[in-house]
């Protein structure tokens, strides 16, 4: 059953409620707060990556206090190990027997502060997580809580002290995203308002983990017309065989694209996807999953440029895909 307007009214009305509450924390920057609540809905997992003091962590907590359900943070640092992220096993004399003792990574919402400054060992750990919400310990598997989403945070590789991130886990991440230096405008009110750090502003709980949970498993029921199907099958068959793509985008990445378009027409109020939504969702998405040719690296090519082009060259259904 394909979700009916009343309820896409609902739903933009709960993710606007979610959207206003973060904006309290990161003012001006609306649309990069859409895309966090679009990942979060779309039971995705949404990396911010840009230079140091312009909101990611900020971005990352008040999403996190936004959902009343639990949420933990880790600080990736060189010397974390897989067990402080996954929990370890260990022996009790009393019982004899070996007791799992969860690390922070069973929460609704979990922050992974800075996560390419760990080694890449430690960065795997994140691998059966992110794409099975589970962890397997000593044999054992565990279940992670319902829902389950990662925010990860990164400085850019060139910076000093960072790994870059393999390619089997930035293609987990739904989503990769900036935030950038906020306008004149808002930088001035946030002057203005600077007297007390950004981490001690209180943000209420918006909705319960469950209405996430819930507005998830709604938006599956987005209608999605055949032709924007074909639309984005063909913007992925662009990037495999762009000739300066060494690697182009996953199954999992038109997967992904398809379920936060769902997710960013709901948003809208509509219960029909657009090709305007397949458009909007295009950069964040896909891009970070292309593994570019060197050649096309020296030349100063980027993975969004590609991805813009591929916009340009891949026309759009004609009519609109509405129900």
């Amino acid at each position: 059953m394909s979700m009916t307007p009343e309820q896409a009214t609902w739903f933009a009305d709960v993710a606007g409620r979610i959207v206003t509450n973060v904006e309290q924390v990161l003012l001006g920057k609306t649309f990069v707060i859409r895309l966090a609540v679009t990942a979060m809905l779309s039971e995705g997992h949404l990396l911010l990556e840009d230079v140091p003091g312009t909101g990611k962590t900020s971005l990352a907590r008040a999403m996190a206090q936004s959902v009343q359900g639990s949420t933990n943070r880790i600080q990736f640092t060189p010397d974390l190990l897989p067990g402080d992220i996954t929990g370890i096993s260990v022996y009790d004399q009393k019982t004899q027997e070996f007791d799992f003792h969860r690390g922070p990574i069973f929460s609704n919402i979990v922050l992974a502060d800075e996560i390419n400054r760990a080694s890449p060992k430690t960065q795997s750990a994140l691998l059966e997580a992110m794409e099975e919400s589970a962890v397997t310990v000593d044999g054992v598997n565990h279940r992670l809580a319902a829902p389950f989403m990662v925010i990860a945070t990164q400085n850019p590789v060139e910076q000093a002290g960072t790994y870059r991130l393999p390619e089997a886990q930035l293609d987990r991440f739904l989503m990769k995203a900036s935030i950038g230096y906020p306008d004149h405008a808002a930088t001035v009110k946030i002057l203005e308002t600077s007297s007390a750090p950004s981490s001690s502003v209180p943000l209420a709980s918006v909705v319960p983990a469950a209405t996430i949970t819930e507005m998830a498993t709604l938006a599956r029921s987005v209608h999605v017309d055949p032709v924007i199907a074909d639309y984005v099958a063909r913007l992925v068959d662009a990037t495999r065989s762009a000739s300066e793509v060494r690697l182009g985008v996953s199954v999992r990445g038109a997967m992904g694209l398809m379920r936060a378009s769902r997710v960013f027409a709901a948003l809208a109020g509509r219960h029909y996807v657009t090709p305007d939504d397949v458009k909007a969702l295009a950069v964040p998405i896909l891009a970070h999953r292309l593994v570019l040719d060197a050649e096309a690296e020296f030349d100063g090519v980027s993975a969004t440029s590609v991805i813009a082009q591929l916009l340009v060259e891949t026309p759009p259904p004609a009519d609109r895909a509405g129900s």
